[in-house]
């Protein structure tokens, strides 16, 4: 038995009172944050800086007792660390150098990429030595196929068309974007559990727009072989698992996958889930973030109800995707009381 509850349920130990931490749980809607965003002169900047990446991964664990830290940075620091081109525009959000050929590919600087992503790892160390005992220490990636949108397109977009239309005509070169990006996702994820992370997420939040087949290659297999080659290295690591938007798919996803875990968005059946998934993995979800927005009676009802559907098994008690800026902090801390009231 782990002194850390989120651990206890990601080895297939039931808990009375679920864990929970809340993706974006460092982020905007904290007072706190922005001032240290303010010091650090821009998103990139301050995902680089060890101290002050770390000081706001702390923050949300000083002000609400969350069960776990996830350490703050961005899923793509790894096409940056790859030597793409990028920059977070105000209003805009990630602007990238579309890479959507294979000498773009072939450009791509495999050698020294660990090297460039020191600074996460730095924080990773700073913070695991700044948590008390209870509290896990979470690493993450973004998953290849929502990372190559981004390569691809340039820029986020509701339905990944660039991407898409690149898998379809020129496979090949896609094929080998996927490739070296399952490589790094694993040389990175397993960096970061030597500088302290307990447990990894990777979060495909574009997994939703692609059919079937496509969704079995570019989300399930990624997934898989990234599970594996982080078992190789770190045979100890959970992993879960976020397929955003993949509704009846979760199911063979996890079943492929081997994950330790699956994360649900807000639009998954929690009975589903506990008939499903939770007899094969933990799951964690899945309170619509604006629900803690509005705060209130809505609120406290879908709560209890997300923690009562998911009694019956391994859960971790999450949002359906991350906090939103206009969060009122204290919302997020009436769910935490809410979940541990019966204590």
């Amino acid at each position: 038995m782990s002194s850390k509850p989120f651990l206890n349920v990601l080895a297939g130990r039931k808990t009375a009172v679920p864990p929970v931490w809340m993706m974006r749980q460092a982020g905007r809607y904290l007072p706190e944050y922005m001032r240290v965003r303010g010091q650090a002169g821009s998103f990139l900047n301050l995902c680089y800086n060890p101290e002050l990446a770390a000081e706001v991964t702390l923050q949300p664990i000083r002000r609400f007792g969350f069960d776990a830290a996830i350490i703050f940075s961005d899923i793509l620091v790894i096409p940056h660390a790859l030597g793409q081109e990028l920059a977070f525009k105000e209003g805009e959000g990630p602007v990238l150098a579309p890479i959507n050929d294979g000498a773009g590919i072939a450009g791509l600087e495999t050698n020294g990429f660990l090297e460039r992503l020191s600074p996460v790892f730095e924080a990773l160390e700073r913070v695991s030595s700044a948590l008390g005992d209870e509290t896990a220490l979470i690493g993450f990636c973004g998953a290849p196929w929502t990372v190559a949108t981004y390569m691809v397109g340039g820029r986020g977009s509701s339905d990944q068309k660039a991407a898409r239309m690149m898998a379809y005509q020129n496979e090949e070169d896609f094929s080998r974007l996927m490739d070296i990006l399952v490589d790094a996702s694993i040389a990175y994820l397993t960096a970061q559990v030597k500088a302290g992370a307990e447990a990894v997420q990777v979060f495909d939040s574009w997994a939703g727009n692609l059919p079937e087949p496509e969704f079995e290659k570019w989300c399930t297999e990624p997934m898989r072989l990234i599970r594996e080659g982080l078992a190789e290295n770190c045979p100890e690591v959970p992993v879960i698992g976020f397929p955003r938007a993949a509704g009846e798919k979760y199911l063979p996803y996890v079943q492929r996958s081997g994950v330790s875990a699956v994360s649900l968005d807000s639009s998954m059946s929690t009975r589903w889930a506990a008939e499903h998934l939770q007899p094969l993995v933990p799951v964690q979800g899945n309170l619509d973030p604006l629900l803690v927005v509005s705060g209130g009676r809505a609120m406290e009802r879908e709560v209890r109800r997300i923690r009562d559907d998911l009694s019956g098994g391994g859960h971790i008690f999450n949002l359906g995707h991350g906090l939103v800026p206009e969060t009122p902090p204290e919302h997020v801390a009436r769910v935490i009381e809410i979940l541990r009231e019966s204590v």
